[in-house]
C-alpha cells in the first residue's frame, strides 16, 4: 500500500512540475517513508533525512537506534540542527541533541542510475561544526551522489564512563559519534539506490576530525564493506595508545576515557549516570561548562587497538586512499608565546625528546615561537600521521595510497588576516568547492580557480574509479618510500618527495620510541 501511494505521489509530482529542471529526482522513497527534496544549483538536495532515532533521554550515550517510520511525505527542504557545542554559537544557530540527520545531493533523474557516492564527514575536533556547513553541489554536478552526515560531538558523542561500560552488552563506552558514522554508512548501503546512487561505489572523505574519523573507519571491523575508497584531508589516527590522552602524542584507552568521564561527572556535581542523563544537553557542552577534551578512545570494539600496529599486521580495511595535508596547517591554531612558557610546554608534552624538539622548532623570540608552534602542528598533527599511514599500507596492503601536499598560497583563507606562510588548515575546502570564481577577472581563470579544478578532477576520478588519474591530468603515482610520489598542488600539480622530510623523520623516530 505504501509503495502504491508513493507511485501516485510521484505521478502527482511530475504533473505539477516538482520534477523541475530536466526532471531531477526530488521525490523518492526510503526505508522509513516517502520524502521530497528541493532543487538548488541544478541538483536535487534532501537536507534533513533522519537516519537514526533521536538520541535523547535514555538513548543518550547509547548506540544509534532505528528511525520510526512515518506516514505521508516528509519535506526535506531545511537542514537539521547543530549538535550541542561551544556556547559561542548559542543564539546564532539552532542546536539540539536530536541531531542525527544526513543530507543527500544528487544529479540523478531516476533511481536506476547507479552513480558513485561520496560520503562527507565534517571536522571540528570532535567538539564542533555541522553537516550542513559544506555544500558539495559542485561535486554532485560531476556525476556523483553526495551524502553529508551529522554525528554526536563533545561529551555527548565521546564520553566514556564505567557505568556506561557496565550497562552495554558489548562492555564498551565512548565513541558514540563514531557509531553514528557507521550507522549512517549502513543507512547509505540500504537506501542510496533510491537517490540514483550505487552502494557498491561509496567513497568516504573528511577533513580534520572528519579525516581522523575516516582513518578510524579504515581500521574498524565494524565498517568493513561499507565503502570502497577513502580520502583524508589533514588528519589520521596513528598515535600510540596510553591511559591518558596527551596533545598530539597519545590516544587514550577506554580505561583512561572512563576516568575522564568520572572526572566530568564530579565536575558537574552529578551523583550517577542517571543524573548525568537528566542534565540538559547544553549544560554538557560549551564555554560555561569549563571541561573539554572528549575524543575517540581505544575501546576494543569500534577502535580495536593501536592503529600503527594494526596496519603493521595488515589488520585493516584495505581500500585505495588519498592522504593530503597543507603547507601551513598550524597557523589556524598557533600563538605567540613567551619563550620560557613555550619551552615549558614542549618539555611537558615531549619529555624525553624535548631537547630535540626545541632544536628543530626553536623559540628564542615570540615571533619564533609563533612559527615553530605552527610547524609542530603541521608535522606532528598532520604530516607524520599521514606518513605513518602511507608507509604502512604501501607495505602491508594491496590497495594503492596516493599522497598529496597543498602549498599554493592564496589570498582567501579561513584564518583571515593571520600571518601565513602557506595554506592553512581547512583552506583546501576553498579549492575543492570552487570558491575562487569571485577572483576571476575579465573571464580569465585565476591561479586558485585553475588549481581547484585540477584537485576536483582528481577527487572525482578517484570516487568514480578508485584511481585519481585520467587523460589530461599529470600522472599521480601511488606512494613509494624514497621516491617523488607525493603530488604537490602549487600553480599546477607535480610530484615531489615527502615534504618536510627531516621533520617527519624526527617524528617517526619519536613515535617509534615513545615511552
Amino acid at each position: 500500500m505504501k509503495h502504491c501511494f508513493f507511485t501516485l505521489f510521484a505521478c502527482i509530482c511530475m504533473t505539477i512540475g516538482v520534477y523541475a529542471q530536466n526532471s531531477l529526482l526530488v521525490c523518492t522513497h526510503i526505508e522509513s517513508g516517502d520524502i521530497e527534496g528541493v532543487v538548488e544549483d541544478s541538483v536535487a538536495i534532501y537536507k534533513a533525512i533522519p537516519y537514526a532515532a533521536p538520541p535523547v533521554g535514555n538513548l543518550r550515550w547509547k548506540a544509534p537506534q532505528p528511525v520510526k517510520p512515518w506516514n505521508g511525505v516528509k519535506k526535506m527542504t531545511a537542514y537539521g540542527p547543530w549538535p550541542p557545542q561551544l556556547s559561542r554559537r548559542e543564539g546564532k544557530v539552532k542546536m539540539s541533541e536530536d541531531c542525527l540527520y544526513l543530507s543527500v545531493t544528487t544529479p540523478a533523474k531516476s533511481t536506476g542510475e547507479h552513480l558513485p557516492v561520496m560520503v562527507w564527514i565534517h571536522g571540528g575536533g570532535f567538539q564542533t561544526e555541522w553537516y550542513g556547513a559544506t555544500n558539495w553541489s559542485n561535486l554532485a554536478k560531476c556525476g556523483l551522489v553526495i551524502v553529508n552526515i551529522e554525528y554526536r560531538t563533545g561529551a555527548i558523542g565521546f564520553m566514556a564512563h564505567p557505568e556506561l561500560t557496565k550497562e552495554n552488552p558489548n562492555k564498551h563506552s565512548g565513541n558514540y559519534g563514531l557509531l553514528d558514522q557507521i550507522y549512517a554508512l549502513q543507512w547509505v548501503q540500504r537506501n542510496i539506490s533510491q537517490f540514483g546512487g550505487d552502494p557498491s561505489k561509496v567513497t568516504i572523505f573528511g577533513e580534520s576530525a572528519g579525516a581522523i574519523s575516516v582513518s578510524i573507519l579504515c581500521a574498524s571491523p565494524l565498517a568493513k564493506g561499507l565503502f570502497r575508497a577513502a580520502i583524508c584531508q589533514s588528519g589520521a589516527n596513528f598515535y600510540p595508545t596510553a591511559d591518558k590522552r596527551v596533545w598530539h602524542v597519545t590516544n587514550h584507552t577506554m580505561k583512561g576515557a572512563e576516568q575522564q568521564g568520572l572526572e566530568f561527572q564530579k565536575h558537574l556535581k552529578a551523583k550517577s549516570l542517571k543524573e548525568l542523563r537528566k542534565i540538559p544537553a547544553n549544560q554538557l557542552v560549551g564555554d560555561s561548562v569549563g571541561f573539554y577534551g572528549f575524543w575517540p578512545c581505544v575501546d576494543d570494539y569500534v577502535i580495536v587497538g593501536d592503529q600503527r600496529k594494526l596496519y603493521d599486521e595488515g589488520k585493516y580495511n584495505d581500500v585505495p586512499v588519498i592522504l593530503m595535508s597543507n603547507s601551513d596547517e598550524g597557523v589556524m591554531f598557533t600563538q605567540e608565546w613567551e619563550p620560557k612558557d613555550y619551552e615549558k610546554f614542549i618539555r611537558e608534552k615531549y619529555t624525553f625528546a624535548a631537547d630535540s624538539v626545541l632544536a628543530l622548532y626553536p623559540g628564542q623570540t615570540r615571533l619564533e615561537t609563533y612559527d615553530s608552534f605552527s610547524d609542530i602542528w603541521r608535522d606532528a598533527a598532520y604530516g607524520w600521521p599521514e606518513y605513518a599511514w602511507a608507509t604502512r599500507q604501501s607495505k602491508t596492503g594491496k590497495s594503492p595510497v596516493y599522497t598529496a601536499y597543498l602549498s599554493q598560497w592564496t589570498r582567501t583563507s579561513y584564518v583571515g588576516s593571520r600571518r601565513r606562510r602557506g595554506v592553512s588548515h581547512v583552506d583546501e575546502l576553498f579549492y575543492l568547492n570552487n570558491k575562487f570564481s569571485h577572483l576571476n577577472r575579465k573571464g580569465k581563470f585565476n591561479v586558485e580557480e585553475y588549481l581547484g579544478r585540477i584537485m576536483q578532477d582528481y577527487w572525482v576520478n578517484f570516487a568514480k574509479t578508485g584511481n585519481p588519474n585520467a587523460l589530461g591530468l599529470p600522472y599521480w603515482t601511488p606512494f613509494e618510500e624514497g621516491k617523488p610520489t607525493t603530488m604537490e598542488f602549487n600553480r599546477g600539480a607535480h610530484l615531489i618527495d615527502v615534504p618536510n622530510k627531516l621533520y617527519i623523520d624526527f617524528w617517526d623516530h619519536f613515535f617509534s620510541n615513545w615511552k
